[in-house]
Order: structure tokens, then sequence, then C-alpha cells
């Protein structure tokens, strides 16, 4: 079963960019200064903690790229095969996308703020949050949603602009409706980064963040096929309508 198409997509999609701005909060605020999801903040803290600068770690971040790049790879695999074989394969990319993520505040649990987590443990977190974004990366291209990728902003942020009244271009969408969409997937890893530093600062323990996002998104994929055979319904349902007609 293919994921829902149209609005519901896009606020399915929306919700998940917030998701990604909590845990990218978490992991950069509680957990040592490395991005769970913005893989290209970490390439570039990477050179720069090679190069000494910054007091920026370096294993951290390479445990975060090389998970990511694991998660992208175990992603592409199960949800392609589960597509083949006609499977929900968005649904249950979100469940274990939350399964990972509840497991990454498990090694974290009741471990107080970062200056007292062991290493081992931080890095088992980042890992496995990592390993998380890296399959939400591969289910958001594959759910293919118009500047909608939920963990890179750089795009939307650039197509926002450029076919505004400000850019004039037709080619990135000036005329369309590709605005609003565009906003708010801004808006929202905004408010994801927002809320979970505000979380952070309020004294919610790490782990209950992630565990919040965590229950979110298993939520949306509980929703998931509801919306979907809807959807198809609704289709099916317009298809007769205008066969009468």
């Amino acid at each position: 079963m293919e994921p829902p198409s149209g609005p519901p997509l896009t606020v399915i999609m929306v919700c998940l960019t917030v998701a990604t701005g909590m845990l990218d909060a978490v992991s950069f605020l509680a957990l040592g200064q490395v991005f769970t999801a913005t893989q290209t903040g970490n390439l570039l803290f990477l050179g720069f903690g090679i190069a000494g600068q910054g007091g920026l770690p370096v294993v951290t971040t390479i445990v975060s790229l090389g998970a990511f790049v694991l998660g992208a790879a175990l992603g592409a695999r199960m949800e392609s095969t589960l597509a083949a074989r006609e499977y929900r394969w968005f649904p249950t990319a979100l469940t274990v996308e939350a399964a990972l993520l509840a497991a990454a505040a498990v090694a974290a649990w009741e471990s107080g703020p970062a200056p007292v987590l062991p290493p081992g443990r931080r890095g088992v977190a980042i890992g496995l949050m990592a390993l998380a974004m890296g399959m939400r990366n591969v289910t958001a291209m594959r759910a293919a949603p118009a500047d909608l990728t939920t963990t890179v902003e750089t795009r939307a942020m650039t197509a926002l602009v450029s076919g505004s009244r400000v850019g004039h271009d037709a080619r990135l969408g000036y005329g369309s409706h590709a605005a609003g969409r565009r906003t708010l997937s801004v808006v929202a890893m905004f408010t994801g980064g927002l809320l979970g530093a505000g979380l952070l600062g309020l004294g919610t323990r790490p782990t209950l963040v992630i565990l919040l996002v965590a229950g979110f998104v298993a939520a949306t994929a509980f929703l998931v096929p509801g919306l979907a055979r809807r959807q198809q319904r609704n289709g099916k349902g317009e298809g007769k309508e205008k066969g009468k007609g």
C-alpha cells in the first residue's frame, strides 16, 4: 500500500519535520555538538574537528555519519522489498524509526545532562538516532512529497525565495501554489528546534524528549493506513460519479 498523497501526506511530512528539529536539538544541545539528522552540518563539523578547530568532537560525529549511512542502506533494502511484495512499507518504516528512537532513549535513560553521560552510552544513543534518521530520509524520498524532505531545509528555503515575487523564477515555482508548502517546511524545522530546545531549557530530560518524538512517530505510523484507505475509497467514489456522469 502506498502512502496517502496530497494534503494528508503534506501534513504528515510537516509533522515529521517538526520531530526532526526536536531530535537535532537534543543531539546537539544535550548529547554533545553533533547532529543526527542534518548530516551536512556533521560533514563540516568533522572537517573542523579533524583540523583541531572549535573543540568539536570527531568520534561522535563519525558515529552519527556512519549510522546515518547504514540507516539509509537498511531503509532502502527494507522499504523496496516491502513495496515489491505489496506490503505497507510507509507505516512499517515509521514504526521501525519509532522503535529505534525508543531504543536511543533507553540507551540514555536516567543519565542526566550530557556532561555526566558515559561516552559509550552517548555514542549508542547518537548512533540509534542517526540510524533512524537515515531510514527517515529514504522514507521521505520514496514518498516524494515536493519540498518536504523532513530533514533538510536549504533546498526548500532556496525554492521559497526563488519562486516568490522576489525571485520571480517561473522554473522554480513562481506563479504556482508551492510557496505555502515550502513555508510550512521551513517553519516546521524551526518550530521543532525551538520546541526541543525549549523543553531542554525547562529541565526536561533528553530521554523524555526523544521518547516524545518516538511516540509521535509511532502514532503517525498507526494513523497512516487509515488515511490511505480513506483516500482510496474517496478516489473510487469520485471515479464512479464521473463514470455515471
